[in-house]
């Protein structure tokens, strides 16, 4: 039609595939086969208003219900689709310990103090704020500062040993507020736009009230004790595992699942879920399924640091996200690796990651003798090659690096045993830096996707390269990152033109979105220096050249 060519034959062969649909609605005794027939008399007619007809997208709809599929073919059953919300693709998590959020030294964190705190995790661009364990701590047993196995008068113990004459699951650690005062936390979290996950850790203190109400739903050894968690080497006598297969499991999981049912019903819709893989894989099926039935909106983010298969397994059963093995994964051809197979493989249609540089659990030994630049590589690395990623804070921010003893990950003074106060204000801080990065995020849809990530050439082991492009095409984003923490890097990174739309007998642009430094490039291959000294990572906006009618050009 745009090229004024005659069209007759063409709406007579449409007429023709609408006649076609006309029988199958009809045999279907459907309503559509009055419309469908008044269609093809107009195609037929071959005027200006059988045009117009042609071009209908009600008619498209009709067409597109009462096709011809004589050769068509079912498949032998049915699949259920759910469909998550945006935050389920792009998110961006901090945790903190509540315990650890007053202002003053010395005194035990409040809501009030998480819900003072709003401001200051808003302006670093976060939307999750992950709070572990809320609920009352046991006292049996209970673990002491740098996981003492006897804890001193007034320590507060791990908030993982869930359970105390307060209540369990359900209830409130006391020292941290009310149940009113967690509504107010949620409702003012979301005044910022942050959502506030809790951690879904099934396990209990030698207190919690399930022990003495439902012994049968531990299982006991022979001397008559429970058994206690355990991680070779590690011992957790402060923790009851539950025994997924008691004769009383129905009971056990109905009231398991009515926990996270009772979180929801306070208005909490995201949960960080501890260790997934050490319980039943058919609970975590039956209870996420029965769950997102009924909300939809909520997010289940698996703690699971065990066999791929395994953490593939939970993807397959229901859960949203997982922690991966980005943490451990610090070379070039490492990190290429992976993500190549988290994104090229079929493992991309059913595997969310969420990339964490550090979690209160894990301090990799390349903080432990890093530096500062460590600290923001590894940053813009989880975000930028994943959409969805997280820190534990204000560790991370505040470039926490001293382990407890050499070769072990675990934090020196973790906050998992005792409370901890943190200066946000400290020069050191790397809160100005996060914030850049999570803005960077917000406002290029192309680190908000993971399947178009393609790793560029550079002629150099020590830097990596990648591309992402929003689905559109309009927005491409080049990040470089320089993993060596201690010397400059350089080399020439290949840019594929064609694949990313860019005019290869034109010169284009690349804004440095965290420094706001332009340079104008040409041709395929290019020349990039980092120095980690002052900034280990490019994150680059492809700019292309634009020409308007009145012959002026600009880069957009």
């Amino acid at each position: 039609m745009d090229a004024g060519q005659d069209v007759t034959v063409d709406l007579h062969i449409g007429a023709a595939l609408v006649e076609e649909a006309t029988e199958v609605a009809q045999q279907h005794g459907d309503d559509g086969a009055i419309l469908l027939r008044s269609y093809a008399s107009a195609l037929r007619s071959g005027s200006s208003a059988g045009v117009a007809q042609a071009l209908s997208p009600d008619l498209a709809q009709l067409m597109a219900r009462h096709l011809e599929r004589r050769f068509a073919t079912s498949y032998d059953h049915e699949l259920a689709v759910i469909v998550d919300r945006v935050r389920a693709r792009f998110s961006t998590w901090y945790e903190l310990f509540p315990r650890s959020a007053s202002a003053e030294p010395g005194r035990h964190g409040t809501f009030k103090d998480v819900e003072a705190r709003l401001p200051y995790v808003a302006s670093l661009g976060f939307d999750v704020l992950y709070l572990p364990p809320i609920h009352p701590i046991g006292r049996t047993f209970r673990k002491g500062k740098n996981n003492n196995v006897v804890a001193q008068p007034g320590e507060p113990g791990s908030p993982w040993a869930i359970g105390g004459p307060e209540g369990g699951h359900k209830a409130i650690h006391p020292e941290l507020g009310t149940l009113e005062d967690f509504h107010r936390l949620v409702r003012r979290a979301r005044d910022y736009g942050i959502d506030v996950a809790l951690d879904i850790a099934f396990q209990c203190s030698p207190d919690h009230p399930y022990v003495r109400e439902h012994p049968q739903w531990f299982r006991a050894r022979p001397d008559g004790t429970i058994q206690y968690a355990e991680n070779p080497p590690k011992k957790y006598q402060d923790i009851y595992p539950f025994d997924f297969e008691t004769s009383d499991w129905q009971a056990l999981w109905e009231e398991l699942r009515s926990v996270m049912l009772y979180w929801i019903d306070q208005g909490v819709t995201v949960f960080r879920v501890d260790n997934p893989h050490t319980k039943a894989f058919r609970f975590w099926e039956w209870a996420i399924t029965t769950i997102k039935a009924k909300h939809p909106e909520t997010i289940f983010l698996s703690e699971a640091f065990t066999r791929p298969k395994v953490m593939y397994q939970l993807a397959k059963l229901g859960f949203t996200h997982s922690y991966t093995y980005f943490s451990w994964r610090t070379a070039k051809w490492e990190l290429m690796q992976y993500l190549t197979e988290l994104t090229q493989s079929e493992v991309r249609d059913y595997f969310g990651f969420n990339f964490w540089p550090n979690t209160p659990d894990i301090l990799t030994e390349q903080f432990q003798y890093g530096n500062r630049a460590t600290f923001l590589a590894r940053l813009a690395l989880a975000a930028t090659l994943s959409s969805n990623y997280g820190m534990y804070g204000p560790a991370y921010e505040l470039l926490e690096h001293i382990p407890l003893t050499h070769g072990k990950e675990e934090y020196l003074n973790s906050e998992k045993y005792e409370i901890r106060h943190w200066n946000l204000d400290a020069p050191h801080s790397l809160r100005e830096f996060i914030g850049r990065v999570n803005h960077v995020r917000r406002a290029n849809p192309a680190l908000q996707h993971n399947n178009s990530l393609r790793f560029l050439t550079i002629e150099n082991d020590q830097l990596i390269a990648y591309s992402k492009s929003s689905p559109d095409g309009s927005n491409v984003i080049i990040t470089i990152v320089n993993l060596d923490p201690h010397y400059t890097q350089s080399g020439w990174v290949e840019v594929p033109l064609v694949e990313l739309g860019i005019d290869p007998n034109q010169p284009y642009q690349v804004h440095d979105l965290l420094t706001d430094t332009r340079y104008q490039w040409n041709g395929a291959w290019n020349y990039v220096e980092l120095n980690p000294a002052s900034m280990p990572v490019h994150i680059f906006r492809v700019m292309r050249r634009v020409r308007t009618e009145h012959d002026f050009e600009y880069y957009s």
